[in-house]
């Protein structure tokens, strides 16, 4: 059987994996133009988010090897 690909776009987004098996990601928004952004929008930008069920399972599909 071939080996899967990864999709690197995905893998770039994705930070890890939590202990109950859930995906963290980056949020949007942290960077770009953070000049005409409140501060208080580009902290929160800055931790990292959840992925909900839905978008977990497209995303585990896309990276098998995480």
């Amino acid at each position: 059987m071939p080996k899967l690909r990864t999709v690197k776009t995905a893998a770039k987004r994705v930070v890890g994996i939590t202990k109950n098996g859930k995906i963290r990601v980056r949020r949007q928004s942290a960077q770009h133009l953070a000049t005409n952004k409140s501060s208080r929008s580009v902290h929160s930008a800055g931790h990292t988010a959840i992925l909900c069920k839905g978008d977990a399972k497209k995303v585990m599909k896309m990276i098998p090897y995480l």
